[in-house]
């Protein structure tokens, strides 16, 4: 079940950073790609953290320092797999330059890194709940 919660808030939380992309792209006077990019990577990562350590792993409020700890080491294991969404999305663009290729490279990226971030978080962020 935590398998099947945790595909579930990744597809949320794709469909978040890739609607906040559009929207940023759209409105966006000054580098749109990038700035898309960026937005939507910050919607996608505050959702699905909140949602990791809520419904996925029922993690518990453990006091200030803990959850910062928490939240860097999420934060941190965050940058290594968005290297990868980025790397796809921006190479999918880049080779085929239009919309189409720029979200199936980001769709593919994402899905590869939420992939290893499952196993990073439930191995090393949120540790306490596995038993």
């Amino acid at each position: 079940m935590m398998f099947v919660r945790y595909v579930l808030f990744a597809i949320v939380a794709t469909l978040v950073n890739l609607l906040t992309q559009e929207i940023v792209i759209r409105i966006a006077p000054v580098a749109p790609l990038a700035l898309s990019i960026l937005m939507g990577t910050v919607a996608g990562f505050i959702l699905k953290y909140v949602l990791d350590k809520k419904w996925v792993f029922e993690d518990d409020y453990g006091g200030h320092r803990q959850e910062v700890q928490k939240i860097t080491l999420y934060g941190a294991f965050s940058v290594l797999t968005t290297l990868v969404f980025w790397s796809f999305e921006v190479t999918f663009w880049m080779v085929w330059q239009t919309d189409l290729a720029k979200y199936t490279g980001a769709v593919l990226g994402l899905a590869i890194g939420y992939a290893a971030k499952f196993v990073l978080d439930r191995t090393f962020v949120f540790k306490e709940r596995q038993a």
